[in-house]
């Protein structure tokens, strides 16, 4: 029998990635899902404004919305971490070289994810992301050296203008059968047409 097959687009400086993973991995669980990890940023040309050029009244709602999501899911949040916004390339890299080798890319993608929001750590240091990855049993050192590589710089390139091309604006966003969700807060609606397959 052929698994459902799930595109996942996220950024690894989004706090709606980092509170959406649970839920997610859960359904991937119950569905028994091939995801296809791609990581992007926010895509500006279809519509997406990053929260710092937003005006404050969104910034100041962006707030509130984490926090009663923070509370809602049980998970460690900090509103305004002191290294965001970060620059997530470096890390979509390392996650991106990860899946490259068969590992558990979207589990470091949350470790990442948990070191900026939760945490308070700069991923912009390659140090961190190193022990990012050696915390989970991944060769940290050497998912680093892969994130400068031709190849992974090209998987990088090709994710983002497949983001473009599919009409992603923000992350999260999950594709399933070519029905875009976007949103932590819409997993709910992927698990009904997971299910009703």
């Amino acid at each position: 029998m052929t698994r459902k097959q799930v595109y996942y687009f996220h950024s690894l400086s989004s706090p709606w990635a980092y509170l959406g993973w649970p839920q997610f991995k859960a359904l991937i669980e119950k569905h028994d899902l091939d995801v296809v990890v791609r990581t992007t940023t926010v895509v500006q040309e279809n519509g997406g404004v990053p929260l710092r050029s937003r005006p404050q009244a969104r910034q100041d709602y962006h707030a509130i919305e984490l926090d009663r999501w923070r509370k809602r899911l049980g998970m460690p949040l900090v509103l305004k971490p002191k290294h965001y916004p970060t620059i997530p390339h470096f890390s979509a890299r390392m996650v991106l070289a990860a899946d490259s080798l068969g590992l558990p890319a979207l589990e470091l993608s949350h470790a990442l994810l948990s070191a900026v929001w939760a945490e308070e750590l700069d991923v912009k240091d390659p140090a961190v992301r190193i022990a990012k990855a050696d915390s989970l049993g991944l060769d940290g050192k050497l998912l680093q050296s892969m994130e400068e590589s031709p190849e992974i710089i090209a998987a990088w390139e090709a994710s983002e203008n497949e983001a473009k091309e599919r009409g992603v604006f923000g992350t999260p966003t999950w594709f399933y059968r070519d029905v875009p969700y976007w949103g932590q807060d819409r997993l709910s609606f992927l698990d009904e047409a997971l299910s009703a397959d």
